[in-house]
């Protein structure tokens, strides 16, 4: 079996036995059109005149080379034609003709995704992200029962008139094994190994329909892998210029499936296709994404658990009462699950009451005299105790994450501009991490997969110090969202205001910092900077210890004209207790150039401002 070009003809093909006839026949098959063809396996039009109609058959490209290799390819074949689902095509004949297997499918499921490309050659990334979520679904399928397809090319992508996916010949490209192998001790190996190579071939298809052309100038998906590293030297990374603008999350997705690390890449078909369909559905605004699996969660078992029953005694105490709310609002403060909890009900309550507010209520000792006791006690009782659902090895990672954030929060309060309260610096601190607070706590296993992909690869000749993947960027290739968009989804889900949705936004790694301007939203920005220069100290902290003096030096030196901070001010912040150190050579810390900036002038203006107004108030500032 062949295409029409004679130089093309493989030696041992049923066509290249015999001069081109007028019309060429494969048993009682009528041949009409090569629809696809890889170094593996072919796909033929076919008229059936038995059956009157149109069927395409899939078949190996080489013929079995042996007796038992044609009655394993069969039976192989059989076994995979009953595995049913909505995205993999029905299998209507497996059989054989002379020496040649084949499987044969109705036309009428639709045409390749060839044919498509030929009269559509540039879809768009949302309709590409639907057709390969739905062959991802039906890969995954066969995956989980037992079978590989083995030669994953766009020819075997069939779209309906419905534009319903199907996978067309699973299992049509076996392993090539020798003449006398023992088939029963080799096909769990091949099915293993090549469900792996699926997984990458689907991303080279991914790539192939974003960019708009073949990859590597590859139309064949097999011989792309060979060249790739680290089997071959080839990168494959989306470019720039496509026929569409590339959102950065289906970007990222896209570039994990083809990385040239193998560790790197997705392992499992699922968890490609749960990537892919999470951007897909957040970009089309589908009630499926993450996004609303997470609000989902949150309905159900809550956003944190707790980390203390002393609320619930104190509640419970009839001595509690109205002047002793500071020293519960303390208690309060000390169980972060707690803290979000009022923040919620306090900011939900008073919209729904349609009350008048200026600004989104962040002091805890208001929220807990506009709930009351009462109130505080249901908060308490309504939190699901410590660690939830997680278990221990999760719950190790939730517990770690809380006292990363608490640290920054103390540290934005050390830092946070003089007479504004120290609870809404701390409770902005933690909403900038509320995002990757859910995920640890909702989705602990993404999580571990994002902090895997955030490791820098193995270094190579090519490469001795490569760079390792951003959070976004792994949380994009994750989730297909970011964290931030998680955290701010929830807190919109909360009622939260507009002025603590802006704050929550930490400053992105890469953007130039400037000097404020005068307003109301000024007061916010030096909030946001405050909380996001805190979180930063705390991200450096964590580095390895080589690292950890050269990123707590970075952060210092990005934001201290704009903030007017100094080298001491972190240094108090970062080491309370310490006194200030006299030999700035001796800090720890390599100097700042030139002397420490004087206090901005906005900063000046907010400390003149609270003191005026007899301290910060409940509210965010306006």
């Amino acid at each position: 079996m062949s295409d029409s070009t004679p130089s093309s003809k493989p030696a041992n093909s049923p066509a290249a036995a015999k001069p081109a006839a007028p019309m060429r026949r494969f048993g009682r098959f009528e041949l009409r059109q090569l629809l696809g063809k890889s170094t593996r396996s072919m796909i033929w039009l076919v008229f059936d005149a038995k059956l009157d109609q149109e069927l395409m058959l899939c078949m190996p490209r080489v013929v079995p080379n042996s007796a038992a290799a044609t009655e394993h390819w069969i039976k192989t074949a059989s076994a995979g034609a009953r595995v049913l689902h909505p995205n993999l095509a029905h299998v209507i004949e497996v059989g054989q003709v002379e020496k040649w297997p084949y499987m044969a499918y109705d036309r009428a499921l639709g045409e390749t995704l060839d044919e498509r490309l030929t009269r559509q050659p540039t879809p768009l990334p949302l309709e590409v992200a639907e057709w390969v979520c739905q062959y991802l679904e039906g890969l995954a399928f066969a995956h989980e029962a037992g079978h590989a397809h083995r030669d994953v090319q766009c020819a075997t992508l069939i779209i309906g008139p419905n534009n319903q996916v199907r996978v067309l010949g699973l299992e049509a490209a076996q392993e090539v094994f020798p003449a006398n192998a023992d088939y029963n001790s080799v096909t769990r190996r091949a099915v293993r190994d090549s469900a792996a190579e699926d997984i990458l071939c689907v991303g080279l298809m991914l790539h192939r329909l974003l960019s708009g052309r073949p990859v590597l100038e590859q139309p064949d998906l097999h011989l792309v892998v060979q060249q790739m590293q680290p089997t071959g030297h080839e990168l494959v990374r989306m470019g720039w210029e496509t026929p569409h603008p590339i959102p950065e999350p289906l970007r990222a997705i896209c570039n994990r499936a083809t990385d040239r690390q193998e560790r790197q890449r997705y392992h499992i078909a699922r968890s490609f296709l749960r990537a892919l369909d999470g951007w897909r559905t957040s970009a089309g605004h589908d009630e499926q994404g993450p996004i609303a699996l997470l609000i989902d969660k949150l309905q159900r078992i809550g956003h944190l658990p707790s980390t203390s029953t002393a609320l619930q005694r104190a509640g419970q105490s009839s001595a509690m009462d109205r002047q002793h709310t500071s020293a519960l609002a303390t208690l309060v403060m000390q169980d972060m699950a707690l803290a979000l909890e009022l923040l919620r009900r306090v900011n939900n309550a008073l919209k729904q009451s349609g009350a008048a507010v200026d600004g989104t209520v962040l002091n805890m000792q208001r929220a807990i005299a506009m709930l009351g006791l009462e109130g505080v006690q249901q908060a308490a009782r309504a939190l699901k105790p410590w660690p939830g659902p997680l278990n221990e090895t999760q719950a190790v990672m939730l517990q770690s994450l809380m006292k990363r954030v608490h640290r920054a929060g103390q540290i934005a309060q050390a830092l946070r501009p003089a007479g504004y309260d120290a609870e809404v610096v701390y409770l902005i601190t933690v909403m900038q991490n509320l995002g990757r607070l859910l995920l640890q706590y909702h989705f602990p296993d993404d999580a571990q997969q994002i902090r895997q992909l955030m490791q820098p690869p193995e270094p190579t000749a090519d490469q001795p110090h490569p760079a390792s993947m951003s959070e976004q960027a792994a949380a994009f290739a994750v989730m297909g969202c970011d964290l931030e968009s998680l955290g701010t989804a929830v807190a919109k889900h909360w009622s939260l205001g507009e002025e603590l949705l802006h704050m929550m936004r930490r400053q992105p790694p890469t953007a130039a910092l400037r000097a404020s301007a005068h307003g109301k939203e000024s007061d916010n920005e030096v909030l946001r900077l405050t909380c996001s220069l805190a979180n930063e100290l705390v991200d450096a902290l964590m580095q390895p210890e080589a690292k950890r003096v050269a990123g707590v030096e970075v952060a210092t030196k990005r934001y201290a004209r704009t903030l007017g901070l100094g080298l001491k001010d972190i240094q108090l912040a970062l080491n309370p207790e310490a006194a200030p150190p006299v030999d700035r050579g001796r800090s720890g810390f390599m100097p700042l150039d030139g002397d420490a900036p004087k206090p901005s002038a906005l900063r000046a203006r907010l400390a003149a401002k609270a003191a005026a107004d007899g301290g910060a108030n409940g509210d965010l500032p306006h």
